[in-house]
C-alpha cells in the first residue's frame, strides 16, 4: 500500500472530496494497520466558505489548514471528539476535507459512521494534527480493486450558522452504503 500523492490533495476540495470515496484510510501506529474504506466527506472551501474554520482567519487552531496539501487537519469538537480532515489546494487556500465516514476493513472496532466515531474507531487523535499524509504511518492509498458507485451530493451537516453556505452540496457519499452517517 503506497499513500496517494500530493499532487492528489494539491487540487480542487471538491474534485479532492468526491474521488476520496472509495480510497483506502490507513493508521498504523503500532505496526498493526487499521484500515477503513471511506463512504462519507465534506468540503469546505476556504476563508470564504462560512462554514470552514478558515473563515475565521489564521489562527493557531487553523493554522495547519493553511499548510501544504496533504497534511490531516485534526481537531476537538464539543470538548469530546476528534474530526480528522485533509487539507487540499495550494498552501494559503485554507481549504479542507472533513472525512465523515469509513466501512471497517480490517483490524477497526466499532461504529464509523460519523467524523467523531470514524477517529475513535480508528485511535486518531490531536497527536495527528498536521501529520503528512504521505507518511507510513497515516495515509490514504487507492484500493487494490476499485469499484463502481454512484455518488450522492447533500448539504453539509451540522453548519446551519453558515448562511446560504449551508445549503450548498458540500457532501458526498456513497449511495446505499450502510456505513454513510445519514441519507
Amino acid at each position: 500500500m503506497r499513500p496517494l500523492p500530493r499532487s492528489f490533495y494539491d487540487r480542487d476540495t471538491v474534485l479532492v472530496a468526491r474521488e476520496l470515496l472509495g480510497k483506502h484510510l490507513v493508521f498504523a501506529p503500532d505496526g498493526v494497520p487499521r484500515i477503513g474504506r471511506i463512504v462519507e466527506t465534506e468540503a469546505y472551501l476556504g476563508p470564504h466558505d462560512l462554514a470552514a474554520h478558515s473563515s475565521k482567519g489564521l489562527t493557531e487552531r487553523t493554522r495547519v489548514m493553511f499548510g501544504p496539501p496533504g497534511h490531516a487537519y485534526v481537531y476537538l469538537i464539543y470538548g469530546m471528539h476528534y474530526c480528522l480532515n485533509v487539507v487540499t489546494e495550494r498552501e494559503g487556500h485554507a481549504s479542507a476535507v472533513l472525512l465523515r465516514a469509513i466501512e471497517p476493513i480490517q483490524n477497526v472496532s466499532g461504529r464509523t459512521c460519523g467524523p467523531g466515531l470514524l477517529c475513535k474507531a480508528m485511535g486518531i487523535d490531536k497527536r495527528l494534527n498536521g501529520h503528512d499524509l504521505l507518511s507510513d504511518d497515516l495515509f490514504i492509498t487507492e484500493t487494490s480493486s476499485p469499484e463502481c458507485f454512484r455518488i450522492v451530493a447533500r448539504p453539509r451537516i451540522g453548519v446551519d450558522y453558515a448562511g446560504a453556505w449551508a445549503k450548498r452540496k458540500l457532501r458526498f457519499y456513497i449511495r446505499g452504503n450502510a456505513f454513510v452517517s445519514r441519507p
